[in-house]
């Protein structure tokens, strides 16, 4: 298959090759294929995609609305985590299913589907989750390094640019390290975190009982519960997913392409799961912590405006410095691990909406200064509380983007249109747009009341309440017209499904057909991931 530019999108099979005998993975220059053959094995060559994009479920932004959800309200909202984790399964397996099925990524899709203005915004609009993406990132590692090294915020701030070097060594190592690479890190944090919990030993009951029973108790729950919610669903994840498992050579076969679904399925839930677990650690931790009845005055201090550096001395002083260490270390291998992931999700967007691609250095080194100013800036005048503030308002931002991302997801998804016989079943697409509308209804009344409240509570004069009520509700209309928008337009845009044919396929299901129909990694893909690799090296 090949674009309309002409240049290869995919690289063809040629040869007949029987794969009875073939490796596990056969890894040629980074090349991961998946054998023809129908054996539960095959999950092996489909795992590390799910632990790319799990790295956005357990990053500081998390951290921060995880800490400050246990300290204020100790377990009750950790049912926003378990809910949150079911609901990031489903939409990331479409968003999965999308790549796997189409060959082509979600921001491809916008490209296609979508007019160029609306296009425009779209990509804007993502481009702006990135960066809310990033902003946590930046100040998690920058609190790390003060736990660790005692550098201050603002200079940490500053050495989180080095980051992009540190990008720019692992990439020559090759997509299937890096994914080794990931999974390492997330169980570090996971050990780390495990090992807080062994110290804080909170009540299983009462984690039980916040777990399983939904409550929104207290002023400013709500607001928290939604920045839970836009802290784990994060709208670059569905770009980012819907691109890396295009990195792997399936077979093109009716089955071929069901296997590959099922796997990536099972592969997202253990990653999202241990991701779930950290989460469900942070929040018991600081639970039960900052809820102790031996605290002291100047710790209950802390505990009432907890932010990821203050829990570095929280933890130090009732857990031992042995545990305020774990917490460091565990909160840079996130905010590192973060980097990576952002930058990939950044690259895809940019080439997916625009056919323009840069180089990975470059497209790094963009995202981090639009986050790193910001950053910087209430790093110097608000210090680490006003940083920690920051991570909040990123995590809100992300929340209310996610439906730019998520409704053209479960469209192109529930299209057949788009994805033949593959496209969602009537149970699926009604589970999912449930879920969608439920977490539009959660953004869109907090966005409503949230606003009355701080008009009601300014002390502006009447005029310019009136003047700020009426920009604001205008802004608030766009918004539910642009959801509006793309709830109701009509997929428009067939996809050139790269599958065989249904003959073809049930041939080839039958051990009739060629066995060696393969999809191979997607060039503009791989090259992404591995810059030192060009098309010609590739011929």
């Amino acid at each position: 298959m090949a674009l309309a530019s002409g240049r290869p999108q995919f690289i063809a099979s040629t040869g007949s090759h029987s794969f009875s005998n073939a490796p596990l993975i056969q890894d040629n220059e980074d090349q991961i294929v998946v054998p023809d053959r129908k054996s539960w094995k095959n999950i092996f060559a489909y795992i590390g995609p799910g632990f790319l994009v799990s790295i956005a479920y357990i990053d500081p932004g998390n951290f921060e609305t995880d800490l400050q959800a246990g300290a204020q309200y100790k377990y009750g909202l950790l049912w926003i985590i378990l809910v949150a984790s079911c609901a990031a399964l489903i939409i990331q397996s479409l968003a999965a299913k999308l790549g796997v099925v189409t060959g082509k990524h979600l921001a491809e899709h916008f490209r296609m589907e979508y007019p160029k203005e609306p296009n425009f915004i779209l990509w804007v609009l993502a481009e702006i989750s990135i960066v809310a993406c990033d902003i946590p990132e930046v100040i998690g590692t920058a609190f790390a390094l003060n736990m660790l090294f005692k550098i201050p915020v603002w200079c940490g701030v500053l050495l989180t640019g080095l980051s992009t070097l540190m990008l720019l060594a692992l990439q020559q190592y090759g997509v299937r390290k890096l994914e080794f690479l990931i999974a390492f890190l997330v169980f570090t944090i996971a050990a780390c975190f495990f090992g807080e919990l062994g110290y804080a030993k909170p009540a299983a009951s009462e984690v039980l009982d916040g777990l399983f029973v939904p409550q929104l108790k207290g002023n400013g729950a709500t607001g928290l519960a939604i920045s839970l919610l836009g802290a784990m669903v994060m709208p670059h994840n569905l770009f980012l997913h819907s691109a890396l498992v295009l990195s792997r050579k399936i077979p093109r076969s009716v089955r071929g392409i069901k296997e590959a679904c099922r796997f990536y399925m099972i592969e997202s839930a253990f990653a999202l799961m241990v991701a779930f677990l950290i989460n469900i650690s942070v929040i018991s931790v600081s639970g039960a912590v900052c809820n102790s009845t031996s605290l002291s005055p100047h710790d209950q201090a802390s505990c009432q405006n907890l932010d990821l550096n203050e829990a570095s001395f929280l933890l130090r002083n009732v857990l031992g410095s042995w545990s305020s260490k774990l917490f460091a270390i565990a909160l840079l291998a996130s905010g590192q691990s973060s980097t990576i992931t952002g930058t990939y999700a950044g690259q895809y967007v940019m080439q997916g909406f625009l056919d323009l691609r840069l180089t990975p250095w470059l497209r790094n080194f963009l995202t981090r200064c639009l986050a790193i100013i910001p950053s910087l800036i209430v790093a110097i005048i608000g210090g680490s509380a006003g940083a920690g503030k920051l991570i909040i308002i990123a995590s809100m931002i992300l929340s209310f983007e996610l439906p730019f991302a998520l409704i053209p997801l479960l469209k192109f998804t529930s299209s057949k249109t788009k994805m033949g016989p593959h496209a969602n079943s009537t149970a699926v697409a009604a589970v999912t747009w449930m879920i969608g509308s439920l977490i539009m209804g959660i953004n869109v009344y907090y966005l409503v009341t949230g606003f009355i409240k701080l008009l009601l509570n300014s002390h502006l004069k009447l005029g310019a309440k009136v003047f700020c009520g009426i920009l604001g509700f205008s802004g608030m209309a766009l918004y539910l017209t642009g959801i509006i928008y793309l709830v109701l337009r009509k997929n428009k845009e067939a996809s050139h499904l790269l599958a065989l044919t249904i003959a073809e396929s049930r041939q080839s299901d039958n051990g009739q057909g060629d066995a060696s129909m393969h999809s191979l990694p997607r060039e503009d893909i791989v090259s992404m991931q591995l810059p030192q690799r060009t098309p010609a090296d590739l011929d």
